[in-house]
């Protein structure tokens, strides 16, 4: 298997385990039970927090597509934090009216379509200032 299957392959995995571990009851309720057996200490702790459950997941799966320790140590943090957009990609909602509006409809967060305030108060003073001059 060449580097970037094997990379995509560890991605998908660590995924798939941490969301396991973290999230599901898994066959049989048996990882629901690993997680109670656990309890509330560390380790119960560490399996109810995905981002911290997939650093540890990802560094078994790390040893797959590398095995050079500055690589290792790369790939390690990289699967986690690519689990970790994967997780969070699940959990947004996609809203089909912002891909499917035109361009000049859509709400791109950052620009607003309403004034401060301070522009009103300009054109305001603007306006004053031009008839008591006049």
């Amino acid at each position: 298997m060449d580097y970037s299957l094997r990379l995509i392959v560890a991605v998908l995995a660590t995924w798939r385990i941490t969301h396991l571990l973290a999230n599901e009851d898994g066959p049989a309720d048996l990882v629901a039970r690993f997680r109670l057996r656990l309890g509330s200490g560390l380790a119960g702790q560490l399996m109810d927090c995905f981002k911290c459950l997939s650093l540890w997941v990802a560094l078994p799966i790390a040893l797959f597509v590398t095995r050079r320790p500055l690589e290792l140590l790369l790939t390690w943090v990289a699967l986690s934090g690519a689990a970790c957009l994967l997780e969070r990609l699940g959990q947004e909602p996609i809203v089909i009216e912002q891909i499917t509006k035109p361009e000049e409809e859509k709400d791109l967060g950052m620009l607003r379509t309403e004034t401060n305030g301070y522009q009103e108060h300009a054109a305001n003073e603007s306006a004053r200032h031009h008839t008591t001059s006049v």
